[in-house]
């Protein structure tokens, strides 16, 4: 009788493990590189991302920005522009991960010290 109880409290504890393991939160990390699109919306057109190290390419309409990316906790991070064209480019971005899904996050991002917050939703085009 003691066998029994042992396999059926091993078989419940490995199918604990198993269902913990598949429920984990979902973690920004695999948003950190990769290939990523912003989509159309009132009045602004798909943006394509590419991340790379703490590089983020973004292409949109016919303009190509190279900006620095700073990860500073796995919710929030900044963006600088690399090469700034006017005095707002030279602003950081703040960046707010809202929600996150299986291949896609919402946003919040404010540019310099303003109150105004653009949201939107990126999505993983691949790795």
């Amino acid at each position: 009788m003691k066998t029994n109880k042992k396999l059926y409290f091993l078989s419940i504890l490995f199918l604990g493990i198993i269902i913990a393991c598949n429920n984990k939160k979902l973690s920004p990390d695999r948003f950190k590189t990769g290939s990523f699109e912003i989509p159309a919306e009132k009045g602004y057109s798909v943006t394509h991302i590419q991340r790379v190290d703490s590089l983020q390419i973004e292409r949109y309409e016919k303009r190509v920005d190279t900006l620095i990316i700073h990860w500073q906790t796995p919710f929030k991070y900044t963006l600088k522009m690399l090469h700034p064209k006017t005095a707002l480019d030279k602003d950081l971005i703040h960046v707010k991960i809202t929600d996150i899904k299986k291949q896609s996050y919402d946003f919040e991002a404010t540019i310099g010290d303003s109150n105004f917050k653009q949201k939107g939703t990126l999505l993983k085009t691949n790795n």
